[in-house]
């Protein structure tokens, strides 16, 4: 059975040991880089690799390109090869803060074509809540070869999202917190508010008290709320940087509401080019 949204810690704890499966750590903290890593080194799911969101998810910052640009397939591609992943791996993704940036990766591979890979429902800390084993051992994985198909259009970036929005061929969905798409609080990034006509669904809606993600009907009616009349196709989903953005395609994909696209600059690109309008306040 192949796994492309979430998977339970139920059956990742049943598949841990296959050696079909690779899962990866994804922990990453942006205001401490090195949190995550420090994080993996004293304590994980036993087997997984640490996949760090600048160093492993992300290519150098360029102008324009935002604060977590995509990098280049090939680049990208050799690294899963390289931490044993082949196109027949399912692939699992976790970090202890809801998927948030777990997400990443998850569309990341998505993006290669790859779309056996899932998150951990409920995150590292659904894992140690019920009791389930930890490890310091760093695996030392058998390399293999991953052949990327990538999915073109998957996302845009800001020149394009800019005309789109200008034509109304877009909905623009932001995943950050009420309070930074406002304007009112910015802690990263040197502008704060929102892309002028966008519309603000925290990533953190998309789960329950538990962490784990709302039912995939419960989601679906919220996002056709949201979209209304707006084919899901001209969905658009913003972050900070792609990052968390992801979190509300994987949210669409468990509604069943397929072919949303990813603005990878998001807010830091759109920012760069000082002519770009801004807005604040609540729409």
């Amino acid at each position: 059975m192949d796994f492309d949204t979430t998977v339970s810690t139920a059956v990742l704890a049943d598949y841990l040991n296959d050696p079909a499966w690779v899962v990866f750590d994804c922990r990453f903290n942006l205001a401490d880089t090195s949190a995550g890593e420090r994080a993996y080194a004293e304590g994980h799911i036993p087997g997984v690799r640490y996949a760090h969101l600048d160093r492993d998810l992300s290519s150098a910052i360029t102008p324009g390109s935002g604060r977590h640009p995509l990098p280049r397939p090939a680049d990208l591609a050799a690294w899963l090869g390289r931490c044993g992943v082949n196109n027949a791996t399912q692939a699992v993704v976790y970090d202890d803060a809801g998927g948030a940036i777990a997400a990443r990766l998850w569309w990341m591979l998505r993006w290669l074509g790859h779309e056996r890979v899932a998150l951990l429902d409920g995150g590292l800390q659904a894992w140690m809540d019920e009791g389930r084993p930890l490890s310091t051992e760093v695996p030392t994985p058998e390399p293999a070869v991953f052949e990327a198909a990538v999915e073109e259009g998957a996302w845009l970036d800001s020149v394009q999202v800019h005309g789109a929005l200008a034509d109304s061929a877009i909905t623009l969905i932001d995943a950050r917190g009420a309070e930074r798409f406002r304007g009112e609080v910015e802690p990263i990034d040197p502008v704060a508010g929102h892309v002028p006509g966008a519309c603000n669904r925290p990533y953190s809606v998309n789960l329950g008290a538990d962490g784990r993600f709302l039912p995939g009907a419960e989601l679906r009616q919220q996002f056709e709320a949201l979209l209304g009349a707006t084919p899901v196709v001209e969905a658009v989903h913003m972050c900070g940087s792609g990052v968390t953005a992801c979190h509300n395609l994987l949210a669409m994909e468990l509604a069943g509401l397929s072919g949303s696209r990813v603005y990878v600059g998001s807010w830091s690109g759109w920012i760069d080019d000082p002519n770009r309008p801004v807005a604040t306040g609540p729409d």
